[in-house]
């Protein structure tokens, strides 16, 4: 190991993958992030449904801290995960509960 201490899941990325860091940029974000056709509070609660469906919860805080800034409640987001329970699973949603609990007890105040 050399070391390195990433804060992020996209950090490690980019610095393993730089052109798929550079596609993220280029295209996720301008592009489908930024298509009027959905508003970026409904890209966030599909974003976080796809996560939690996955299993992928390395990627899960930086969208929780998204939605609430979209302006996703947090009631909501638990209401999101617990319908997410009968069709992803009951572990998938345990396991984004705690995620979410983690996360946004560490950002109270970003919460509306």
């Amino acid at each position: 190991m050399t070391g390195l201490n990433f804060t992020s899941p996209r950090e490690a990325a980019s610095a393993f993958t730089p052109k798929l860091s550079e596609l993220i940029d280029s295209t996720l974000y301008p592009q489908i992030w930024g298509d009027a056709t959905l508003s970026p509070r409904d890209r966030s609660l599909i974003t976080i449904a796809a996560l939690v469906a996955g299993g992928h919860t390395d990627e899960l805080p930086a969208h929780l801290r998204r939605a609430v800034a979209n302006g996703i409640t947090r009631e909501e987001l638990a209401g999101a995960i617990t319908q997410l329970s009968f069709y992803a699973g009951f572990p998938a949603a345990i396991t984004a509960s705690a995620v979410a609990q983690s996360t946004l007890v560490d950002s109270e105040s970003l919460i509306p």
